[in-house]
């Protein structure tokens, strides 16, 4: 495995962008949520799987699977909330243009590499952490580009 293979299994902010995608989708904000929680919960099971796989020299079992659940308490309960939150934020984006929850989307790209430090966790690939603050970056000039354009007063077509 590359070494900065790690630090990137250990990223949050990707998971929070499936629960805004997931309710950008949507028309209803109930919808929204919902399908933010489902779709967050199956990328979760999804790595559960992959964890517990062969391919990570692993075999499912019901102790396996247990122990599982009790080392990622945290990211289950996590994904309750942030899934149908940023779930919620994708369709206010959608829908109004609401900027600050796009933008907090775009923060917790730019912000995780210091929330790393703060726990004790530093990111070490230096690729992998300034990747993760220019993907930010870049959600945010998106957001920013979006707002300007829409903004502007509409040019009578002659």
């Amino acid at each position: 495995m590359h070494p900065s293979m790690a630090d990137v299994s250990l990223l949050s902010a990707p998971w929070l962008v499936v629960g805004f995608l997931a309710g950008y989708t949507q028309r209803d904000p109930t919808r929204a949520v919902l399908l933010g929680l489902l779709c967050t919960f199956s990328a979760l099971a999804g790595y559960g799987l992959m964890t517990l796989s062969p391919v990570e020299n692993a075999q499912i079992s019901g102790p396996a699977v247990e122990a599982f659940i009790r080392s990622e308490s945290r990211v289950i309960v996590g994904g309750i909330v942030t899934g149908p939150l940023f779930a919620w934020f994708g369709y206010r984006w959608r829908a109004e243009r609401a900027w600050l929850g796009a933008l907090a989307t775009a923060a917790a790209f730019c912000l995780e590499p210091l929330a790393h430090d703060l726990a004790g966790l530093p990111i070490r690939s230096s690729t992998v952490l300034w990747g993760e603050v220019a993907v930010g970056v870049a959600i945010a000039l998106y957001i920013c580009g979006r707002l300007a354009t829409a903004s502007r007063p509409s040019q009578p077509s002659t």
